[in-house]
């Protein structure tokens, strides 16, 4: 396997080539083929130009399914002809519940109508403001506003990825009711410090876990913190199950809404009221099904150790990547004891690259065999904010002071997740880091490749 670290000057220092690549002219380069162009720089030509890929075989798929272990169940549930929701879906339940370590868990039919009824049977709604950050799946904000409350952005923190705990309560007033932390790419938020927060303000939270199963922060399981927990198992989760999702609470009460919520509102637990008296809350239908369960049943056996090998091959990777000037790994928050790595980010600086744009290093990256994505772009400066903003109903519910879009941008500008997004964020996947180390290696030695060549590519 070739050295990881084996760079340009040590490919020009065995090989004797360092004074023809002095001599050759910037015009000469460009001019040169590409035979030429590795012969005269004694580096290897990177993909984008012409040269051999790093890499040329397949990344580990993704979702995994075994044969042998995974289809009895689901086929006999098939077979069975109980698809509604029935006793695969209570066990599913439990079972997260019990790994997330929640006395409670509700199976919905996404994330999003997992994050939609939580804030719903929390009491948030019109008149309300939500705290979010700007760095997530727009999902998350989408939730808020089905409620017809009001997204409030706060900065993230570039080092950690996650929405930065230090400005929150500089965004507090006294229609905030809630705030919604999301474990973006599986690294997890704040939480001992986003919960103090809440206390003191007397405020909901409600965890956005949906690309973080697994994770914990002190031994404990994120999702098991706030209020209310939500979870996704859409087809590209670390849990899959095609599509799905969850919530998880300790509060009894809450979880009686959240089920008679799900149900159309009928009565269950503590959600009781006269005999006969037929629906009791205004609800929705959102039941998941037992083939979904026996699907997730089969992918949960497998989620312990898919996890820690992706914790293992991340701490592995970047140790490496750390070493190459223009590459910023990740800072884990306090306390957290486990990632689920849903995506593994860096943050990409061109100065370490001789000046290559972002767009340039990722088109290269990619022509060496390593998949890979800016993510996200500012989610506080899309059109669908102003487009919610002016129905009818939010005309209704707040004055036009309180939804013009121009001040709404001011008080929620948020310039560190913008250099983030528009200029910084470099994501790999989750399945890349369920491969070996020597897939490791590849990513690393196609990044230090970009970075040994990294004025060719520009010029």
């Amino acid at each position: 396997m070739k050295n990881k670290n084996f760079g340009r000057r040590d490919f020009i220092r065995t090989t004797g080539l360092a004074a023809a690549g002095a001599m050759l002219a910037p015009t000469a380069l460009r001019a040169a083929t590409p035979t030429a162009l590795k012969a005269a720089t004694g580096a290897p030509l990177p993909a984008v130009l012409g040269g051999t890929p790093v890499r040329t075989k397949e990344w580990p798929s993704w979702p995994v399914w075994n044969k042998d272990t995974d289809e009895s169940l689901v086929v006999d549930d098939l077979r069975s002809g109980i698809w509604s929701r029935a006793s695969l879906v209570t066990r599913f339940e439990k079972e997260w519940g019990d790994y997330v370590g929640t006395q409670r868990c509700l199976s919905v039919v996404n994330g999003t109508n997992a994050l939609i009824t939580s804030l719903l049977q929390l009491g948030i709604g019109g008149g309300d403001e939500v705290i979010v950050p700007p760095y997530t799946f727009i999902a998350t904000v989408a939730a808020v506003l089905a409620t017809g409350a009001i997204p409030v952005f706060v900065d993230t923190d570039p080092a950690t990825w996650q929405i930065d705990a230090d400005k929150i309560e500089g965004k507090i007033t006294h229609r905030t009711r809630a705030i919604l932390p999301v474990h973006i790419l599986g690294l997890p938020a704040d939480m001992v410090r986003i919960m103090a927060i809440a206390k003191k303000h007397g405020l909901v939270v409600i965890e956005d876990a949906c690309q973080a199963h697994g994770a914990e922060i002190g031994g404990r399981k994120v999702g098991s913190f706030g209020d209310a927990g939500c979870f996704s198992f859409q087809n590209s989760k670390n849990l899959a199950i095609g599509e799905g999702g969850a919530i998880t609470s300790n509060d009894n009460t809450f979880m009686d809404k959240c089920y008679s919520y799900h149900n159309y509102g009928n009565p269950y637990g503590s959600v009781v009221g006269q005999v006969n008296a037929g629906t009791l809350i205004a609800g929705n239908k959102l039941r998941f099904t037992e083939y979904q369960a026996a699907i997730g049943l089969g992918q949960l056996k497998r989620l312990a150790g898919e996890t820690d090998l992706r914790n293992a091959n991340a701490a592995y990777l970047r140790q490496q990547l750390s070493k190459i000037p223009g590459v910023i790994p990740y800072t884990l928050t306090p306390n957290v004891t486990k990632a689920a790595f849903h995506l593994f980010p860096f943050r990409y600086d061109k100065n370490g690259f001789k000046g290559l744009p972002r767009t340039a290093f990722l088109k290269a990256l990619n022509a060496e065999g390593i998949p890979c994505s800016e993510g996200y772009a500012p989610l506080n400066k899309m059109p669908y904010l102003q487009n919610a903003f002016e129905s009818k109903n939010y005309k209704k519910m707040y004055t036009a002071a309180e939804l013009d879009i121009h001040a709404f941008n001011e008080r929620n500008n948020c310039p560190l997740n913008d250099k983030l997004c528009n200029e910084e964020a470099v994501w790999f996947y989750q399945s890349m880091l369920l491969g070996t180390k020597a897939d490791m290696d590849d990513i690393v030695n196609a990044i230090q490749k970009i970075h040994d060549n990294a004025d060719k590519i520009k010029s």
